[in-house]
């Protein structure tokens, strides 16, 4: 009998780890949107308010345009990481020591901290003495002395560029793993017929791939919602609020603005976005998984 119980013994740390930093903040935060809570005057939350939160958050311009500014970011960052990824992932399929070198250094971007990535392309892209901005400038004479990060376009740009170098590395490494599920012959065959590499790539490869594909478009997807440091460290949600994205917006309403009751129900529909994203990415894994068990 006690040994039966022992496995369950064992899990109860666990259990409190995640109870305490992950249940009880979820739960906490939950109440919390539907109460008027100013930090600045209490200590605790005040008065209950019902949907006010979130009826107030469908009408407020900065919302409105933080999300407006997390969509355009998520479909550019997202595409661009999916394309690349599976570009490199075609070149990188090789045997080789070359290739094998270049898998080593490609996953070193994914291994610096996001924070550290802003803070390096804000430096890098200084008009008076970035490294990348002068070298941009000395190659093309247009771009000499451009700020870079004050223009709104080019400052997102800069965003998703930092975003796409984070995360390209790991995404090449999934699509290595489903090249490399991929039956050889059937590329060999499409080559005897005289197929060209192109339309081998699109007509025996990509269709092979939709499923990883679509595995790495949900993730980075998820993974671009949440997104924080870099804008943090390197646009600081600027100019203006071009690059305040929502996870940026609740940070700013929560910590500056001081309104939490405000914040836990912006989180809440952060929440509700990625929540809505999961259920569809276990939905697609499991009907693969009955597709390839039938």
């Amino acid at each position: 009998m006690q040994d039966r119980l022992l496995p369950y013994w064992l899990l109860i740390p666990a259990f409190v780890i995640v109870l305490a930093t992950t249940i009880y903040p979820l739960a906490y935060s939950f109440f919390t949107s539907f109460r008027a809570w100013d930090l600045t005057q209490s200590r605790r939350p005040e008065g209950f308010v019902g949907l006010e939160n979130y009826v107030y958050a469908a009408s407020e311009e900065q919302f409105l345009n933080s999300l407006w500014v997390t969509f355009i970011f998520v479909i550019t960052s997202v595409f661009l990481t999916v394309v690349l990824a599976m570009a490199l992932a075609l070149l990188l399929r090789r045997k080789g020591p070359m290739h094998t070198f270049t898998r080593i250094v490609l996953i070193l971007p994914f291994a610096m901290s996001p924070a550290l990535i802003g803070v390096s392309y804000r430096f890098m892209f200084n008009p008076e003495f970035g490294v990348l901005a002068k070298g941009l400038g000395a190659v093309f004479p247009a771009l000499e002395g451009v700020p870079w990060l004050a223009d709104p376009q080019l400052a997102m740009g800069i965003l998703v560029l930092t975003d796409v170098w984070h995360w390209t590395p790991y995404m090449t490494f999934m699509c290595l793993g489903g090249l490399a599920s991929i039956p050889r012959e059937t590329e060999e065959a499409a080559r005897i017929d005289g197929a060209s590499n192109l339309r081998i790539v699109f007509g025996i490869i990509l269709p092979q791939m939709k499923g990883v594909i679509a595995v790495m478009a949900v993730l980075k997807t998820i993974f671009a919602l949440k997104m924080f440091d870099q804008v943090v460290t390197l646009t600081g949600g600027g100019p203006g609020t071009s690059t305040e994205t929502l996870a940026y917006f609740i940070f700013n309403v929560g910590f500056r603005w001081f309104d939490m009751g405000y914040a836990s129900a912006l989180a809440w529909i952060l929440t509700a976005i990625m929540m809505v994203i999961s259920i569809w990415y276990v939905r697609m894994l499991l009907s693969e998984k009955k597709m390839a068990t039938a």
